[in-house]
């Protein structure tokens, strides 16, 4: 049995590069790949956060892990990277879409610039990994791209505008691509979490009133731990998956499924 499972969920040495592994999901996905004895490539706009993330897993696995600044937003700076990493390694198995931000402006408030950089933070970013790594994976006829949905994506969440279209959007290219790439031997799904806040959304989005209705609208009453988007990024990464493709896996306590 244990040979089996090995065998069906098995990611040693697989590459895998995750974009936004300075966040709050995205570090605990990494842990994840890095105890599975994968080749982790992180990166981040903020250095800072991803040595942070680089030595609080080498204190448990002795592996290298490689790490890269890059502004995602810019398609070039994918282009730079991808060759960076390929000067490295052979090639990219794996790819975890995960840089985003949010924000919670009043609709009438938002200004030109705020929804911008949140789409752009969100979807583009999502668009030019899957263009660029999407390329590369396509050549050589493998690969499992993860982009991050929402529960916002729809039906969206109230208080983040920008950012329920963007996860909307996002949804929607994970679809577009899973069906263009379906023959091509590169899957192309989304991890869709439900309530897994930080301290800034705890600050700007859940105050008293709003964190009871999630919670009472969650069947299992709380909030998500990041470790538990873990269990469904591997196996979305792995074999066990491989005919899975342009779905969107649900994690979020039952809040999806809860009506009255």
């Amino acid at each position: 049995m244990d040979n089996y499972i090995d065998k069906l969920f098995n990611l040693k040495n697989k590459t895998v590069v995750i974009i936004g592994a300075g966040g709050h999901l995205c570090s605990e996905i990494s842990r994840g790949f890095a105890e599975a004895n994968c080749q982790l490539v992180l990166l981040d706009i903020r250095p800072k956060k991803l040595e942070i993330i680089k030595k609080s897993i080498q204190t448990k696995i002795k592996k290298e892990i490689l790490t890269y600044k890059i502004d995602a937003t810019k398609k070039n700076e994918h282009i730079k990277v991808i060759r960076l990493i390929l000067k490295k390694l052979s090639r990219v198995d794996i790819l975890v879409n995960g840089a985003g931000i949010n924000d919670s402006t009043p609709f009438f408030d938002i200004k030109d610039n705020q929804w911008n950089e949140v789409i752009e933070s969100q979807l583009t970013t999502t668009l030019f990994g899957c263009q660029i790594f999407g390329q590369h994976m396509v050549k050589n006829k493998k690969g499992s791209i993860i982009n991050i949905s929402s529960a916002s994506a729809g039906p969206p969440l109230s208080k983040a505008f920008a950012y329920s279209a963007a996860k909307s959007g996002i949804k929607n290219l994970t679809q577009n691509l899973g069906r263009e790439w379906g023959t091509k031997g590169v899957r192309v799904n989304a991890l869709r979490p439900g309530f897994f806040p930080t301290e800034w959304n705890k600050k700007n989005f859940i105050d008293a009133k709003r964190k009871k209705s999630i919670l009472t609208h969650t069947p299992m009453n709380r909030f998500g731990n990041p470790k538990e988007l873990v269990g469904a990024t591997l196996w979305l990464a792995s074999d066990a998956s491989n005919f899975v493709t342009g779905s969107e896996i649900i994690v979020d306590g039952g809040f999806s499924c809860m009506t009255i």
